[in-house]
């Protein structure tokens, strides 16, 4: 075993990634600074899911009470045709069997309660903010890395030197340019996702996640809060569009505001019994949780990258979408960035050096997110929508008139295994 006291780490990125990594290490002894661009840390985008195989780590590190407190256990998972018929449902997290909920919530609301918590264990200067990650390099003569960072205000840029870099600074990763050179801006699929949050009565149980429609043509939403005492609660939704390829935005940015009128006329009929289509997507009246209504949509394309051939060099490497950036799809991306977190604290307890450690690290972690980066541009799961599309276009009186006996199990089943969740692959905090 590694001396767990003797590392000082620098971790470019101060995202969910970046920063559950910080408490994994910090957790076993390391020391550990993050660098962040962003000068003022603000709690940006909308929803996102935890899975279980992610959450039993943040169970572990004692936080994940901290997210069941503002958001939501997922009870089910529904996947739903055009005419609003449920093409399969499955209980999710403690429902399941798993010995941790799924939580759905805020995605700013989630990084904000893990950067108090790392500021809490590793004391406010922790984090450095306003200092861009220009570049990464292994210095093999001395045992050491160096992470470069430029500070946002004066340009002047200083080298940050540590016995191991990480970098968590996402889809433009400027650390990954060590690996990969320059790749360009990411793949594009075709689609867009408009995203958006609208509060109104709940749906169901106010605790079901649904996928609507197709991958052409899709709607995702799940809850982010409670119900309060209005009876409402915090609705995520997304409607995805297949689109042009000349249309590809200049650059992905999640707060890019996009408008209504680019999708909704692709969901006007959809009419459900159990769901007001028009009321979820909304008008723009909000934003909530201040009172009724919607808030602006925020538009993104489907991007990811092609799996590199090794993370590491040296002293340096790679975690979350700066390692694998990949389609939202499955509620997988924040996930597999706490589990690289995890795998590699765990690495670096079992292996006497860093080099040896990110070896391990690699071995484990790069083929596992390839292979899910592979299922997520075939749809993963959510290729049960297309199929039933193309088998029921108008939908269906018994569901097995469309599906064969076990098809649908085997095809969302299979998802889960690749991706690392099934239940007997997810172990509780006490194991």
């Amino acid at each position: 075993m590694g001396d767990m006291s003797r590392y000082e780490v620098a971790i470019a990125g101060a995202g969910i990634t970046g920063l559950v990594t910080a408490l994994e290490l910090h957790e076993r002894g390391h020391r550990v600074r993050v660098f962040e661009e962003v000068k003022d840390i603000k709690p940006l985008g909308v929803g996102l899911n935890i899975l279980p195989h992610s959450a039993v780590h943040l169970d572990r590190l004692g936080v994940l009470d901290r997210m069941l407190a503002r958001g939501v256990a997922t009870s089910n998972l529904d996947y739903i045709n055009i005419q609003g018929q449920t093409l399969w449902s499955e209980p999710r997290g403690l429902s399941a069997g798993y010995p941790v909920p799924q939580v759905s919530m805020y995605r700013g609301v989630l990084q904000f309660e893990l950067l108090a918590a790392v500021k809490e264990r590793l004391g406010d200067d922790a984090v450095v903010s306003g200092m861009r990650a220009v570049a990464g390099r292994d210095e093999p003569d001395s045992n050491q890395a160096v992470l470069t960072v430029e500070h946002r205000d004066s340009g002047e840029r200083v080298d940050v030197v540590a016995d191991l870099v990480i970098g968590c600074d996402g889809i433009h990763s400027r650390v990954r340019r060590e690996f990969a050179g320059d790749e360009g801006p990411p793949l594009w699929n075709g689609q867009m996702l408009w995203r958006s949050v609208t509060r109104m009565k709940p749906y169901r149980d106010g605790r079901t996640m649904f996928m609507a429609g197709t991958n052409e043509v899709k709607l995702v939403a799940y809850p982010l809060t409670e119900v309060g005492d209005d009876g409402m609660c915090d609705i995520n939704w997304i409607a995805e569009l297949r689109m042009d390829p000349n249309d590809m935005p200049d650059r992905e940015d999640w707060n890019r505001l996009g408008q209504r009128s680019e999708f909704q006329s692709h969901f006007a009929d959809w009419n459900w019994d159990w769901l007001d289509i028009a009321a979820l997507i909304g008008d723009g009246s909000g934003p909530p949780p201040d009172g009724d209504g919607s808030g602006p949509v925020y538009v993104f394309p489907m991007v990811d990258r092609d799996p590199l051939d090794t993370w590491i060099d040296g002293r340096l490497t790679l975690l979350g979408d700066a390692a694998h950036p990949m389609y939202p799809v499955g509620s997988n991306g924040a996930s597999q960035g706490i589990i690289d977190a995890a795998v590699l604290a765990q690495a670096l307890d079992d292996h006497p050096t860093v080099a040896e450690a990110l070896v391990a690290y690699d071995a484990e972690r790069r083929p596992a997110t390839a292979a899910v980066v592979r299922a997520n541009r075939s749809f993963g799961p959510e290729r049960v929508l297309d199929i039933a599309y193309e088998r029921a276009p108008n939908g269906f009186e018994r569901i097995e008139d469309v599906f064969a006996e076990g098809e649908r199990e085997e095809i969302v089943g299979s998802y889960r295994r690749t991706a690392g969740f099934a239940v007997d692959q997810v172990k509780g905090s006490d194991d």
